[in-house]
């Protein structure tokens, strides 16, 4: 009832044909994405090339955060559900983001080899390892409380509900799309503390605009029960203990994410515990549709976490092998003795919060015209300062990975045209048939890669090229997957445990997390002191793990448009 009375009297205020709310939302989660893929695309270098981690324990503890990062919202969405309410969340996750992305830009002093074994700064690697665990506290209470706030701001029956989480969602991708090409490149480039430097800004940014925008969430994104918070449970209030309770969990973080193999041991326990749970719930306590419906849903959360088995591995064994092996510069129209200068993109994105502010007051006011030049002017300068970065500016490792997002943004477009398009033609595939399509292009998004190993195993870099047509690939089979995932939890569960299930999904993508590192593992390469990098033998192992995925994706592809039409079955209806 709230919010179909909300979405009413927002009716009045709308703005480009949606509650002001959504674009509050859009630039708050556009900043955190920033600052977390920003932060990704660095990770695995920094500490594989300033802390001197081996390749093995770097893999290791990029699985370990994955993992977290993906586990811990399912608390922090249900905290906010039963007590916070997502205001007080999103505000608690963006401060703790804040904090860990700051705390990221202290370096210390960098690790050195003295008589073959390995000096690092301990003091510095404990600040790192406590930043990592303020992020994963942080997006543990942002990221789930964010795009439920969107849902809120429309009424149930609102057609512009799923064109509003379009509008969303793709302020998830411009965040991630500019993320590597500012903090990544800024990283490796002018130093790590820049990169991580720049993430943190950006996320202060976040921040900033959602509280001065709480005016357009209408109160929907306050507690259920504000005397609840407030109720004393001992010396202090509820919702102090939960704030208490977020510190000391990434108190609790800070020392698991240092002995990763706790973190992929309580994953291996939780996959194994679910799995007893979900025999025991299917036989004592389903019916034999229901019981159908909850195989058909682990079926699809299985093809999930295949998949981003596949694809978490764009943040791991792809970005060691672009950095180790490939060349960098995409379009080669650098100028001559080209210095390295700030990307363009950081002044549109400082100038992007300013210009959407100034849109939403002057349509306040009324003054529609300058509320349409600000949109105009910040989307032109994005996409001068995107244009500028990538064919004039020679690309790095992380940055790279800028790729992923940018073929979301051009391929969303078109599925969100060519599934209707078929549907209404009576040829939109199934769940089961998208996710066999999805598996089978991240399979094949592998073969460039093969292709590119081969040809760095004779000692010359591979061209960047590979990578690119690798990526859109892998966008392909994204495409298919998106339509699957949440919405098939809410469809095919049993209503009594939609909750689990839905933190199932979650946990089973921290999970691919943990897998895709153990896969990573099958590249590491330990360079003793004095030793040159052997690019014949890596080559070898690279192109090993890359045929592998491949036959994982195409395999798992295959074996699902085989079992499609008893999936469809057990579906009993559901689209």
């Amino acid at each position: 009832m709230r919010a179909a009375t909300a979405s009413s009297a927002a009716s009045h205020t709308d703005f480009l044909g949606h509650p002001k709310g959504v674009f509050v939302c859009f630039f708050t989660e556009m900043w955190e994405r920033f600052s977390f893929y920003g932060m990704k695309a660095l990770l695995l270098l920094y500490i594989l090339k300033y802390h001197l981690f081996g390749d093995d324990a770097g893999f290791d503890l990029l699985g370990a955060y994955g993992g977290l990062v993906y586990a811990v919202p399912v608390i922090g969405g249900l905290l906010a559900d039963r007590y916070l309410g997502m205001r007080k969340a999103v505000v608690l996750g963006g401060v703790l983001l804040v904090l860990g992305h700051l705390g990221m830009a202290y370096e210390g002093e960098q690790a050195r080899i003295v008589d073959g074994i390995v000096v690092r700064d301990e003091g510095a690697l404990q600040v790192f390892y406590l930043s990592l665990a303020l992020i994963i506290m942080g997006v543990g209470f942002l990221k789930p409380n964010i795009s439920t706030i969107v849902g809120k701001l429309y009424a149930p029956e609102d057609p512009r509900r799923d064109s509003g989480f379009t509008l969303f969602y793709a302020g998830i991708n411009v965040g991630a799309l500019f993320a590597s090409l500012v903090c990544a490149f800024l990283g490796e480039t002018y130093g790590w503390k820049y990169g991580f430097g720049a993430a943190g800004i950006g996320m202060i940014a976040g921040l900033i605009v959602f509280i001065w925008g709480q005016k357009y969430l209408y109160g929907l994104a306050e507690p259920n029960d504000p005397a609840k918070l407030r109720e004393r449970v001992g010396p202090l209030s509820r919702e102090w203990w939960i704030y208490i309770g977020s510190v000391a969990g990434a108190l609790l973080v800070w020392q698991l994410i240092q002995r990763t193999w706790t973190v992929h041991g309580a994953m291996h326990l939780i996959a194994a515990a679910l799995a007893v749970w979900f025999i025991w719930f299917l036989v004592r306590h389903c019916t034999k549709v229901e019981r159908q419906q909850m195989l058909a849903l682990v079926v699809l959360i299985v093809g999930v976490l295949i998949f981003f088995t596949l694809y978490e591995q764009t943040y791991g064994s792809w970005v060691t092998f672009t950095d180790r092996m490939l060349t960098k510069d995409l379009f080669g129209m650098t100028p001559g003795n080209y210095q390295p200068g700030i990307p363009w993109a950081m002044f549109a994105l400082a100038a992007s919060p300013i210009l959407m502010v100034t849109a939403l007051r002057a349509s306040d006011r009324g003054n529609g015209g300058l509320a349409k030049a600000a949109v105009i002017a910040m989307v032109v300068g994005l996409a001068i300062a995107l244009v500028h970065d990538v064919v004039l500016v020679p690309q790095t490792a992380g940055s790279l990975t800028f790729l992923g997002a940018f073929f979301i943004v051009v391929l969303a477009p078109i599925f969100s045209w060519l599934w209707p398009w078929l549907d209404r033609r009576g040829l939109n595939p199934s769940k089961p048939a998208k996710m066999a399509i999805g598996l089978v292009f991240a399979g094949l998004a592998f073969v460039p890669l093969m292709l590119a190993a081969q040809s760095a195993g004779s000692g010359v870099l591979a061209s960047v090229w590979w990578l690119v047509l690798a990526y859109f690939l892998l966008e392909l089979g994204e495409m298919c997957l998106s339509p699957i995932g949440l919405s098939a939890v809410t469809q095919l569960s049993v209503a009594r445990v939609v909750g689990l299930m839905m933190g199932a999904f979650w946990l089973a993508t921290a999970y691919s997390e943990v897998l895709a590192a153990q896969f990573g593992k099958l590249t590491s390469m330990e360079v003793l002191e004095g030793e040159t990098f052997d690019m014949a033998v890596a080559a070898t192992r690279y192109g090993d793990l890359f045929q592998l995925m491949l036959w994982i994706g195409v395999g798992s592809g295959i074996a699902y448009f085989v079992l499609s039409p008893l999936v469809r079955r057990w579906m009993h209806g559901v689209r």
